[in-house]
């Protein structure tokens, strides 16, 4: 099982939060929300994961690197515009291949993680 998730978003709504850093890096418990996904993946044993990213690639690159420091193997898929959740997985095909995957939004946190709903 792969992971996909979602990072491209634009944080819009977290203005003015949101004007110097990607949303999914804004911190939670001192934490970048993005990581509560990561630890959640790989928690669940999912190892492979593909980000969707898109404006603040280069943040998110920065900050999660190549996963390896969480355990991961991290690829970064790039997608043009935030155009929904069913493009994110159209961009994200290669990845994905004919591997069954778990779909996460990057700016949320589930307090029980996702292992009972991989299970």
């Amino acid at each position: 099982m792969k992971a996909l998730i979602l990072s491209g978003g634009k944080g819009t709504r977290l203005r003015p939060i949101t004007y110097t850093s990607a949303k999914q890096l804004v911190p939670i418990a001192n934490k970048p929300i993005l990581f509560f996904g990561l630890e959640a993946m790989r928690d669940a044993g999912i190892v492979d994961v593909g980000i969707v990213v898109g404006d603040t690639a280069d943040e998110v690159k920065k900050a999660v690197g190549d996963g390896s420091d969480l355990g991961l193997k991290v690829q970064y898929i790039q997608q043009e515009a935030p155009l929904g959740l069913a493009h994110a997985v159209k961009v994200s095909q290669d990845f994905i291949g004919d591997d069954s995957f778990v779909m996460y939004l990057g700016d949320n946190l589930l307090k029980n993680g996702i292992t009972n709903f991989v299970n």
